[in-house]
């Protein structure tokens, strides 16, 4: 008897941040043979991937389906947290993905993006087995789901006592005002909807994470144990990863960017990497700080910039580099530097034999490719969860260091001088270079057959047999 074909339905967040691990999930399920369709929410609201970005992943990536599921508005634009508007904009998706999954002959499970736990009652009502896919560290997990029973009899919310040491099993100890921005302010909404939906995760039939046992090996202890949930039974958790992005173009050397041409003619590990991701933007006043710190440091670098918050800029985007960064920089630079607007292929730029280093915002998905890289960090956060990774960074994996002053809003053209050189140049740098390089070598022995992420996504896999093949109930 035929053994018929399980189907997995993928349902990201909003924006390509939280998109692009759901497709490098979903390569990795194609190539165990299961049927993947991930379903992206179109949304008039903002931060919704476009049907062409859409088109071209699917051109991409043959053999794997996209479904844009049209929603209506939130009917607000006035959220004094954007998490609370993708929150919203995910609730009020539901109704779209319960005719959408009902429209399928078969479904045998569900992977939620963490914000996506409004979806566990369209789940529960069409008796689809719900897993969630955590984009971000395990270490974030780790203390994620300790809070809806720590921090309700805190003495105070972390905002009020920034500098207070807190200790959560499976984390090293961290600083009030590292933990997630969301989770600030106790009485917030938006705390007390995160609070919720980080309950409502031990709803879950398992949980999927990009990272690996080795790396986050504490963290995945504390999780297995119980001792992040108050003795709550914990979804079993799959470390898969490191899922990122190929360091390498689909397509022939006249397609590569003009920045690997450029690194090619560089020494290797002797160039600076600087780009903080898609919402990075710098006021005038810190890029010109950065440009200075650059410049005097003598170190090669390519540096990807974006333009200031408009509020900062008085609301004109400037239309060329040279009215935002010090007068001359780019001439005086030239030989040594490559400045870009808005873009470059990250991945592949890392994995270039010529970067030594990666002043990044601390994002899950760059800091794994730095990982994956070989490259040391250079750790600048800025938003989300950043400063909870920066802490595993620095202290628990220590294939990073700090830059100094983003606190403040202001970091200084002499810190910025101090850790480039210290990084490229010092010895401190070369003992995070020689851990980085074990990490990178632990990252690829994880994904090789009969390794930790292929174990644990063998138990998923064997966990989703289990289930009987779901036919949708039909609408009543």
């Amino acid at each position: 008897m035929a053994v018929t074909q399980k189907t997995v339905i993928l349902y990201p967040s909003l924006g390509v941040g939280h998109l692009n691990p759901m497709v490098e999930l979903a390569k990795l399920f194609l190539r165990r043979g299961l049927a993947v369709v991930i379903a992206v929410v179109d949304s008039p609201d903002k931060d919704s991937v476009s049907a062409d970005a859409i088109a071209r992943l699917a051109a991409a990536n043959p053999g794997m389906a996209f479904r844009l599921l049209p929603v209506p508005s939130t009917g607000r634009d006035d959220y004094p947290n954007p998490v609370m508007r993708i929150l919203d904009v995910m609730r009020v998706s539901n109704p779209a993905l319960r005719d959408f999954l009902r429209a399928l002959p078969a479904v045998d499970a569900l992977v939620l993006d963490m914000f996506c736990t409004d979806a566990l009652d369209v789940a529960a009502e069409l008796a689809i087995p719900p897993y969630f896919f955590s984009p971000s560290a395990l270490g974030y997990i780790a203390i994620m789901l300790h809070l809806p029973d720590y921090y309700p009899t805190a003495p105070a919310s972390f905002k009020d006592t920034p500098e207070a040491v807190l200790r959560f099993p499976g984390a090293p100890p961290i600083r009030a005002l590292d933990i997630a921005s969301t989770v600030q302010d106790r009485d917030s909404d938006i705390a007390r909807a995160r609070l919720a939906q980080c309950a409502r995760m031990l709803e879950a039939r398992g949980i999927l994470v990009n990272s690996f046992d080795w790396l986050e090996s504490r963290a995945l202890e504390a999780l297995r144990g119980g001792l992040c949930t108050h003795g709550c039974p914990t979804p079993p958790v799959h470390c898969i990863g490191p899922l990122v992005l190929p360091g390498t173009t689909t397509g022939g050397i006249s397609e590569r960017h003009a920045c690997l041409e450029w690194l090619d003619a560089q020494p290797d590990r002797s160039v600076v990497f600087l780009s903080f991701g898609s919402l990075g933007r710098f006021s005038t006043a810190q890029l010109r700080e950065m440009a200075r710190g650059l410049e005097n440091s003598g170190q090669r670098f390519l540096w990807i910039v974006r333009n200031p918050p408009k509020q900062q800029s008085n609301s004109v985007e400037p239309d060329f580099l040279g009215s935002l960064l010090p007068e001359g920089f780019l001439e005086r630079t030239k030989e040594r530097g490559f400045v870009l607007k808005n873009w470059a292929p990250q991945s592949e730029v890392l994995q270039h034999q010529s970067i030594g280093a990666f002043v990044t915002h601390c994002g899950w998905n760059s800091t794994l490719e730095s990982i994956a890289a070989g490259v040391p960090m250079i750790c600048w956060p800025l938003y989300a969860e950043q400063r909870m990774n920066k802490v595993l960074i620095v202290e628990e994996m220590k294939v990073g260091v700090v830059m100094e002053g983003y606190e403040e809003g202001l970091v200084k053209a002499e810190e910025v001088e101090r850790k480039v050189r210290l990084v490229v140049e010092c010895d401190e740098g070369n003992e995070l270079r020689q851990r980085v390089m074990t990490a990178k070598e632990m990252a690829i022995d994880a994904l090789k057959g009969g390794a930790s992420s292929e174990v644990a996504l063998d138990e998923f896999l064997t966990d989703l047999h289990k289930n009987r093949t779901c036919t949708m109930k039909s609408a009543t």
